[in-house]
Parts: structure tokens; C-alpha cells; sequence
């Protein structure tokens, strides 16, 4: 049984269990990883937490050079896509990858057709050599279910996508629509544009969730889109859970060919900003290095795509520190036993967006409803919590009663340790005394109900 979406709309469920959607993003793994080396990646991601592989099912249009001859359709005298020729090769080498993936307890979100296939998107109007022809889709999303559909994959209909033409849209509603019908178990999705969040009405209703990225442009104007774009969602969209399915990779170059990488803060920061914005049901994590799955003595195309500098080997970035960030993320959600979170910026009385703040929602661990009903008068003062990301050090200002304030936990996301805050009136301003690390942290506020 694959995933489901809770009730409320606001989270994934595994067997009736809230599922904190942690991926890692390894778009190239069928064209360009090994068996050896998959083993060993998979071996290190799951130690280090995560629960998820975002993969490309056919090749990325980035994706560094590779020796293996791993291609999903024939060639022809110009190397480029026979799409009427499909190798059936290439996919019981892609099953046979996904099948030990969920062995280790991978789930798997696969990306049906990455936007350089589809005619009408940006990409395919910079690459059109490789265009998909319409009468070939049933074909290839055929070979598609045939494939993956037993291991319940989410079908991530589109990749990098923006959906602008007619032409496009008609592309990913006919693959949407043949999974559907085949599939009916699995969760689609779109993922969309960086820094996009304009989606067609007759799209929204088919999403069983949705996904938007905020890429990795460095410009002042698009560094507040962490929490931007899941207010935008809230305010327009129905509810459904919401991910960022693509912040910025750790120490991948900036977008447009712009000089400079982003690092582990900077990704760490795009991941709070955007779970307490709105986008709670997960987070995506992403390396220079891994997604394109690049090797010494391999080319990296720095042309292609948004024009990013030459990575780091995937021995060197699969052990970048930021990804342990993003494990401790999902150990945070579930010490906590954080299942939703609902943004309460009206609750923050500092004059930034920069800080976000969220009410966390959820249930404890192991309570039957007759349980938790027993216990409600008893412990329901220390059940409601405030989530409190703060970038840099400052003295926080809450709009809170300051006496229903049962205790505040400040953990220093660099590390992992933690203090306990001090709260006091300034002005009859609630406020958190001023923490003693050197960079972010996140406030766990225990407060009455």
C-alpha cells in the first residue's frame, strides 16, 4: 500500500500514520548510477533519515557526463531520442534499482516527463531535439505503469515544468490520465517552475498534492520566495498537503551563471522558512554533485538548463553537512510528534518577515482517541506548541499572554543543543531573552491551551 492524504488535507499517511516527506533528490540515478554505488548511497541516506527518492525516469537534461550506456529509447545516427524504439532494457534496470530502494524503505517519487520532453515549455524551446511526439506519450507512460506502478510510486507528472501552452498542458493531462486510470493507487503531482506558482484550474483539481520549488536564484527579489510561495498557495489553492520540493542544493552554483554557491545555512534556512510558512507536509533536500550524479574527468554542461558552476564529485557532496540538517529536520517533526503545521505570523510582533512562526498541531505518539480524550484535562495546558525559526540572533516578540507560557526549548540548529529560554515582560511585550548561539535556531514554545 502506497501513500495517502490525511484527512484534513495538510499531510501524507503510510498506513495510517503521518508521513514527514523527506527526500533527496537524485534526478539521474537510472542513466548514471552504478550498482556499487547505489548500494552505497542508498546505505548512507538512510542512515543519515530519509525517506524518499526524487528521480527522473528518463535522463535529466543536466546530468553530468557518464560512462554507462543507459538510455530509456534507441538513438538515432545523431544521438539523439528514437522515441518509437523503447529500450526495455533500460527500465528492468530502472525497476531493479527502485525495487532495492524501497527495500531500504525508500518511497519513490518519479518524474514522468521532465519539461525538456514536452513542447511548449522554456527548456524544450532552449533543447528541441529530444521533443516527445504526442502519438508516442501512451506508449512510454505505458512502459511507465508496467514498470513502477507495483511499488506505488508518486507519479510526479512534470519536472521543472511551467504551464503556459495549451500543447504542454495536453501533454501531462494525457499521461496524468492514462496513470490514473492504471495507477489509481498512486499520488500524482506536478512539479512545477522555480520560483512559479500560477497553476491552471483544471490542473489543481487533478494534484493530489502539491509541489513548487524555489529554486536557487541568488537575487535579493526571490530569497523571500521560501516564505512567499506557500502563503500564496494557502491564500489561493484548496487545501492540499505542501511541499518545496526544490529548495536550493547545497553548494550548487547560483542560478543564471551568477557567481557564488549557496551553503549549509543558506539551505537550512530555505528549509524552516518554507515548513513554517505553510509547506509542512515535507521538504525536499538537494546537492551539487548528486542530482546530476557528476564524476571526476566528466563533463558538466554549465550551458544547459539555469546555468549552474561545475560540481562537486558525488563521493565529495554526498557528505556535504547540510544534508544531516535536513535529517534532523524530519527527528525535530517526529520527537515532537509534529503532524501539521498552521503559520501564525500574527502571533510575531518583530518588524521582519525573516522570522516565521507556525502553531504545530498533531497528536502524541501512541494515544487511542479514548486515551488522549482521558488525558485531555490533565495534559491538554502542555499539548499546544509554537514554532518559532529565527535566522539570525535576535530577542523575540510574541503576541502571547506571557502566563500561558509553560516553557520554551531554543535548539541551535547548527548543533543540536539546546537551552531553555527565558521569557519576560517589556512594555507588557511578551518577550524570549536572546539565545546564546552563533547562528539559527529554532524555538519550541509550550504554551496553554
Amino acid at each position: 500500500m502506497g501513500l495517502r492524504i490525511s484527512k484534513n488535507n495538510r499531510h501524507l499517511e503510510k498506513e495510517g500514520s503521518p508521513f514527514f516527506y523527506l527526500a533527496d533528490t537524485c534526478w539521474s540515478a537510472f542513466t548514471n548510477i552504478d550498482g556499487p554505488s547505489w548500494e552505497y548511497y542508498l546505505q548512507y541516506r538512510r542512515r543519515q533519515g530519509y525517506n524518499t527518492l526524487q528521480i527522473n525516469i528518463l535522463q535529466q537534461w543536466d546530468a553530468s557526463e557518464t560512462a554507462l550506456d543507459n538510455h530509456p529509447f534507441a538513438l538515432d545516427e545523431e544521438g539523439n531520442f528514437n522515441f518509437y524504439e523503447i529500450r526495455d532494457a533500460y527500465f528492468e534496470h530502472a525497476h531493479k534499482m527502485c525495487k532495492r530502494a524501497k527495500e531500504y524503505g525508500f518511497e519513490l517519487a518519479l518524474v514522468v516527463l521532465w519539461c525538456n520532453y514536452v513542447p511548449g515549455t522554456w527548456a524544450n524551446k532552449m533543447m528541441r531535439n529530444n521533443t516527445m511526439p504526442y502519438e508516442c506519450l501512451e506508449d512510454y507512460v505505458t512502459k511507465v505503469h508496467q514498470t513502477f506502478s507495483s511499488l506505488n510510486p508518486i507519479y510526479v507528472l512534470s519536472g521543472d515544468t511551467d504551464l503556459d501552452e495549451e500543447i504542454s498542458r495536453g501533454y501531462y493531462a494525457k499521461a496524468g490520465g492514462i496513470l490514473r486510470e492504471r495507477a489509481p493507487e498512486c499520488l500524482q503531482t506536478y512539479h512545477i517552475r522555480g520560483r512559479m506558482v500560477e497553476i491552471p484550474d483544471e490542473i489543481i483539481d487533478k494534484l493530489d498534492f502539491y509541489m513548487y520549488q524555489t529554486g536557487h536564484s541568488a537575487k535579493p527579489k526571490d530569497l523571500p520566495m521560501t516564505y512567499e510561495m506557500p502563503e500564496y498557495f494557502l491564500k489561493n489553492y484548496p487545501q492540499k498537503p505542501l511541499i518545496n520540493a526544490e529548495p536550493c542544493y547545497e553548494l550548487i552554483g547560483y542560478a543564471s551563471r551568477m557567481y557564488g554557491r549557496f551553503h549549509q545555512f543558506d539551505i537550512r534556512r530555505a528549509a524552516w522558512q518554507s515548513l513554517l510558512s505553510g509547506a509542512s507536509a515535507g521538504i525536499a533536500y538537494g546537492a551539487g554533485g548528486i542530482y546530476s550524479w557528476h564524476m571526476y574527468g566528466k563533463k558538466f554542461a554549465p550551458c544547459i538548463g539555469e546555468g549552474f558552476d561545475m560540481p562537486h564529485p558525488w563521493q565529495t557532496a554526498l557528505h556535504y553537512p547540510g544534508a544531516w540538517d535536513y535529517g534532523d529536520i524530519r527527528n525535530i517533526f517526529e520527537d515532537n510528534q509534529i503532524h501539521d503545521l498552521i503559520p501564525r505570523q500574527d502571533l510575531l510582533l518583530n518588524d521582519t518577515e525573516e522570522i516565521r512562526v507556525a502553531m504545530a498541531e498533531g497528536e502524541r505518539e501512541g494515544e487511542s482517541e479514548k486515551e488522549h480524550e482521558r488525558e485531555y484535562e490533565k495534559e491538554h495546558e502542555r499539548e499546544a506548541r509554537i514554532l518559532i525559526y529565527a535566522p539570525e540572533n535576535t530577542t523575540i516578540k510574541l503576541n502571547v499572554n506571557i502566563h500561558d507560557i509553560v516553557r520554551v526549548k531554543i535548539i541551535d540548529l547548527e548543533t543540536r543543543h539546546a537551552e531553555r529560554g527565558r521569557v519576560y515582560l517589556v512594555d507588557d511585550v511578551c518577550c524570549i531573552e536572546m539565545h546564546t548561539f552563533s547562528k539559527d535556531a529554532l524555538y519550541v514554545v509550550e504554551i496553554k491551551k
